[in-house]
């Protein structure tokens, strides 16, 4: 069987009500960058940002089911300090979440509902 060539994961898409809003969100309140706006037609519009200096990407996608559990994982240094600074700026975040051999972590949402973890570490 032939071996894959795939070497990374690019964009992942959530679904968003408002692609404005969510950029926002995603680049004034959680600090990602705009890696590309551009629009394909007249009723579309693909939209991606990312936290400064990752590989992969976060594309929104403007569709009417959101709240999704994304599955989406974000990396910090420290989960505790980065809870701390979510709540500070308004972000609904769930508990901080420790378990013996688990790196610590708690969920966030966005405006739309979509969740995402954030987990202490390198991997996740």
């Amino acid at each position: 069987m032939p071996q894959s060539t795939i070497t990374d994961i690019g964009t992942v898409g959530i679904p968003v009500s408002d692609q404005d809003k969510a950029v926002e969100f995603f680049v004034g309140t959680l600090g990602f960058e705009k890696r590309l706006d551009v629009r394909m037609g007249e009723s579309f519009r693909w939209v991606t940002v990312a936290a400064p200096s990752a590989s992969t990407s976060v594309a929104l996608i403007t569709r009417p089911d959101t709240g999704a559990d994304t599955g989406i994982r974000f990396l910090v240094p420290d989960a505790e300090t980065e809870h701390a600074a979510m709540r500070q700026r308004g972000i609904e975040v769930g508990d901080l979440l420790r378990w013996p051999g688990v790196p610590p972590m708690f969920e966030f949402k966005d405006p739309d509902g979509n969740k995402f973890e954030i987990v202490e570490g390198g991997s996740a």
